[in-house]
């Protein structure tokens, strides 16, 4: 997993589409569904640790950090 696309793909493999015109709410709520989907242990550490790095470099990109 290398792209903002791949954690996309990663959710959308779960049945989870998310999209708001805010891209950094977008962000968000993958950040939130990506956690469900850990806690659950559906996906990996590794998984999780990556589609948040992955997610936190796209909104370091789009101006604005969120830490959770």
């Amino acid at each position: 997993m290398k792209t903002f696309y791949d954690v996309q793909q990663l959710l959308m493999g779960y049945g989870i589409v998310i999209y708001f015109k805010d891209e950094l709410d977008t962000i968000e709520m993958m950040k939130q569904e990506l956690k469900g989907l850990h806690d659950a242990m559906l996906i990996s550490h590794q998984d999780y640790i990556q589609a948040n790095l992955i997610l936190n470099q796209r909104s370091i990109q789009n101006g604005t950090y969120f830490s959770s």
